[in-house]
């Protein structure tokens, strides 16, 4: 080999490399959601949220094959027991062998039984399809309602803009909580009274099918859009007036192409990490509507009212809060470590300037 075509350590070879057969072609079709993908991954703590959801989510699906029991069933020879291990857990339960022991050893049911003797592990399997219900009808309605509403808001601009904008402000004069709560009562009273064949009593009847669970969709719904509004109009906002934005229009784009073609794809990473950051607080809701009573309708089991029911009894009966409480606590922690990977994975500048 001659002196000239040794290559000098530290110097780039100017030749051209070899390339595999396909290489270009995967350097080429990586994009901007594959690239999110790869950084998703590489956050252990997101990867491990996703993980918890996803068996909660199977735990969901199978719950009929995952349990021997009924969610509603009762067993009134059983009400109040538990199993050995949680007496030996928990020193301040005695059987009722012992000396001033009160508590029914049943080692028939994992995580023993409530005051109405219906399994503990049932009704915890069953919650888990309200929480999940929640967490995903909640970010759905607001995607849908206030992505659509900010970017109309923010890319017509003007008068449109401004009395859309101020309608949203009414919205946020009212606490949302306070009027989740104000509109279950209004719905629960007069819609239950409602006559034969009117709307209010066909919606009356499809929530009672549903558990109770159609009313608290309305109410999240209506309450939780305002705040991906504003960020979507904010967003278009700052794209509207971008080069390719004005290249579209001189081209003859129309306005619904440029909003679906060229707006949406670009909000969509911002607005997709606020949903994900939201979700924890629509499972909360929903949990504090039922703990309150006015969540699902009984029997339907829901961790808020497990949580409600068993703190009547904490002192006695622990385990009839803290399981229940344990499992909503997890599944909103899942959420909070996914939907801040989600965060890092979609908008890496934030995380560098943070």
């Amino acid at each position: 080999m001659s002196s000239i075509d040794t290559p000098v350590e530290g110097v780039k070879d100017p030749r051209p490399q070899a390339v595999l057969p396909g290489q270009d072609v995967l350097e080429k079709s990586r994009g901007p959601w594959s690239d999110a993908w790869r950084r998703l991954v590489r956050n252990k703590a997101s990867i491990i949220g996703l993980l918890v959801i996803i068996a909660f989510v199977l735990i969901a699906i199978f719950a009929p094959q995952l349990t021997q029991y009924s969610y509603a069933k009762q067993n009134y020879l059983a009400i109040n027991s538990a199993p050995q291990w949680l007496v030996d857990l928990f020193p301040k339960m005695k059987a009722m062998d012992e000396p001033m022991g009160y508590v029914r050893i049943n080692n028939d049911y994992w995580l023993g039984t409530d005051g109405l003797g219906r399994d503990l592990f049932t009704r915890i399997v069953y919650g888990a399809r309200i929480s999940l219900s929640v967490a995903f009808i909640g970010p759905l309605t607001s995607l849908l309602v206030g992505t659509i509403y900010g970017m109309v808001s923010g890319y017509v601009g003007g008068r449109t803009d401004n009395i859309m904008m101020r309608a949203v402000d009414v919205m946020y004069a009212f606490p949302s909580l306070l009027l989740i709560i104000l509109m279950m009562a209004f719905f629960r009273s007069s819609f239950s009274q409602s006559a034969p064949g009117t709307l209010a009593y066909q919606l009356n009847k499809i929530d009672s099918a549903f558990g109770g669970m159609l009313f608290i969709f309305i109410g999240i719904g209506i309450t939780s859009w305002m705040d991906t509004a504003r960020l979507a109009r904010g967003q278009v906002l700052s794209l509207r007036e971008k080069e390719f934005i004005e290249a579209a229009h001189s081209i003859g784009v129309s306005d619904r192409g440029i909003i679906f073609r060229h707006v949406l794809p670009n909000i969509m990473g911002p607005v997709i990490v606020r949903e994900s950051l939201a979700i924890p607080r629509y499972i909360s809701t929903e949990a504090f509507l039922s703990f309150i009573g006015l969540g699902v309708n009984p029997p339907t089991p829901s961790w808020g009212n497990m949580i409600s029911e068993g703190a009547q009894a904490i002192k006695s009966y622990p385990n009839q809060a803290i399981f229940p409480a344990l499992a909503l606590f997890l599944l909103m922690f899942a959420f909070n470590f996914l939907g801040d990977g989600l965060r890092d994975a979609l908008d890496p500048r934030a995380t560098k300037e943070a």
